[in-house]
């Protein structure tokens, strides 16, 4: 049982029991510097008293509109310090979004990271009538920095700060949280500190990390997966590592020499990407070796290995893999996964390669985690894992998850007709459908509201079948279309920088090379119908894809085709792509 009983006790668990010189530390101008535990304890407690200064009162709602970086950790216990409710922003989301959220919380101070954001809160502050202060985390001309609210200090004393954390139950409302979805408006999501203490306590023991591990973090804190592992992190004493951004990861892997890390399946597929491109550079015997070890790592199996399959991935290990692990720093134990099904695929290769990937499954609702992948439990590659403890699911008649713990949401903020279409008898609806394999390792096999029947009555599972397709190295994105169809295709984004190395290793004409080009090309296009049809004899004749069209630009958040956690918005993508989709079915 962990001694915190709010998230605001956390830090304060580490100043008592494994104080770090190093618990965040953030790269400036070409160098590493860090903070102390008791640095940013008090740096939290002089702000916490600025915002009392400034009027913020128990249960008053405080945005947070930043990327990970250090001031997001402090303000987020700062502001908890006072009773009220942190209600995070993904950076890059509409400004509609914006608006929306703002006046459903009634945001009434925020923070934003940095110029950018700041014009982008004015251009709406006129619109948002609740909001009284903005306050930025960089130096911006004309805005009010974050430090100014510290300088407030000296009007409300500490022991009025100690005096409103006394009266913060375990139970109480933490933070509201909207969810990015694909379809409709953003959903509040409220959560306890009591939801997200149970999930820290539940995944101690999975991440293979101590007092002396060092993590880096690049994926969105505001996003509650990200945000979990970072009290996980501050409870057990871990040091923060920020990455400088999403560009230069590789650069500081190799710097910090982390033990773990998060990522999304998307990086990971690009991470592979990169790495099989270094081995296409490669010639001779080296290139052979490369090539063999890949091989092998893809029939790599947990349990039930031969002996002389363990003689080759051990020279696999040494001769190849070594390398790999190298490039991410030499000390990776693991890299946790979430948000989206990883390929089964790459959890063999990166498995057999010794830098395991810790697939495990939840969502926002459930604060996250519900089940991973983990040492003490076992690994089942093409699961997300056993349960984490004190959660239950069962599987309904129609196949949905179904979980029942303590890391269920409070419910959907102002929305109760919502929250009781979603949790009946206690019981949370996931929406996902899956199942248990050795009764044990839960397997998701689909969205329940992605699943799509053609007009011949078959259903269509894309999101699996998405992943099985994602394999090939020409294809980088790929979009299952056909609902209602006689059919079912697809929308795919080819590997562009994959298919110019192949064209020019083949000596295949593709004009000038731009995307353009390659969508348009007839190599091209003969060479991704036969990936498509070599995948689609797996897949019974109902479900093989007919046709395929192809995008000549990546589908991005910044597009909107994509959600801040890079799902795919699916109906926002036919919308965009109507013309193509509607030449696929004529």
């Amino acid at each position: 049982m962990i001694e915190a009983k709010r998230l605001f006790d956390v830090p304060y668990h580490q100043l008592n029991n494994c104080p770090n010189d190093n618990m965040f530390v953030t790269k400036i101008n070409g160098v590493w510097e860090s903070v102390s535990t008791n640095t940013f304890l008090e740096t939290a407690m002089n702000i916490s008293r600025g915002l009392m200064a400034l009027g913020i009162n128990a249960g008053d709602k405080v945005g947070l509109v930043s990327g990970t970086r250090y001031e997001w950790n402090v303000m987020d216990i700062a502001i908890q310090q006072t009773g009220a409710i942190v209600v995070p922003f993904y950076p890059n989301i509409s400004e509609g979004d914006y608006e929306y959220i703002f006046n459903d919380s009634g945001v009434k101070l925020c923070i934003v990271a940095d110029e950018e954001l700041f014009l982008k809160i004015k251009h709406i502050e006129s619109k948002t009538p609740a909001l009284k202060h903005i306050y930025t985390m960089d130096t911006v001309s004309g805005a009010y920095h974050w430090m100014d609210i510290s300088k407030l200090k000296d009007q409300v004393s500490i022991d009025e700060v100690k005096a409103r954390m006394d009266q913060v139950k375990n139970e109480d409302l933490a933070t509201i949280i909207y969810t990015s979805g694909t379809t409709g408006k953003p959903k509040g999501v409220m959560l306890s500190h009591k939801n997200i203490l149970s999930n820290v306590e539940g995944c101690i023991e999975p991440i293979p990390a101590d007092a002396n591990s060092k993590v880096l973090s690049f994926l969105p804190v505001c996003h509650i997966y990200e945000r979990m592992l970072h009290y996980l992190y501050m409870y057990i004493g871990c040091s923060i590592h920020y990455a400088e951004s999403m560009e230069t990861i590789g650069d500081n892997i190799r710097e910090v020499k982390p033990e773990v890390f998060s990522a999304v399946p998307r990086l990971i597929e690009k991470v592979f990407d990169k790495i099989m491109a270094k081995g296409d550079e490669l010639s001779g015997i080296k290139r052979m070796l490369f090539f063999w070890a890949v091989r092998v790592a893809e029939k790599y199996k947990v349990v039930g290995r031969s002996p002389i399959y363990n003689v080759k991935l051990k020279i696999a290990r040494k001769l190849i893999f070594s390398k790999w692990q190298e490039a991410l720093g030499g000390n990776v134990r693991a890299i946790a996964s979430g948000s989206a099904a990883l390929q089964p695929r790459l959890a063999r290769i990166f498995l057999a390669a010794d830098i395991p990937i810790l697939e495990g499954y939840g969502l926002t609702e459930t604060s996250p985690v519900i089940s991973v992948n983990s040492f003490v439990k076992g690994i089942r590659i093409g699961t997300v894992g056993a349960l984490i403890d004190d959660v239950e699911v069962k599987i309904a008649e129609d196949g949905e998850i179904l979980v029942k713990g303590p890391n269920i949401m409070m419910g959907y903020y102002n929305l109760p007709k919502a929250t009781s279409e979603v949790i009946k008898d206690g019981w949370f609806h996931t929406g996902d459908i899956g199942k248990f394999q050795e009764e044990k390792y839960l397997k998701i096999t689909d969205r329940k509201k992605e699943i799509f029947k053609t007009s011949g009555g078959k259903y269509i599972a894309p999101q699996a079948m998405e992943n099985r397709f994602k394999e090939s190295r020409f294809i980088e994105q790929i979009m299952v279309v056909g609902e209602g169809q006689k059919f079912p295709s697809a929308l795919v984004v080819p590997t562009f920088t994959f298919v110019r190395e192949w064209a020019k290793h083949k000596h295949i004409d593709i004009g000038d090379g731009s995307n353009n080009a390659i969508v348009n090309s007839d190599a091209v296009k003969a060479r991704i119908d036969h990936e498509i049809n070599e995948i689609n004899k797996e897949y019974g004749r109902w479900e093989q894809l007919k046709c395929v069209q192809m995008l000549e630009k990546e589908m991005t958040v910044e597009g909107g085709e994509l959600t801040p956690t890079l799902k795919l918005k699916r109906k926002v993508i036919i919308n965009i792509n109507a013309d193509k989709v509607k030449a696929i079915f004529e």
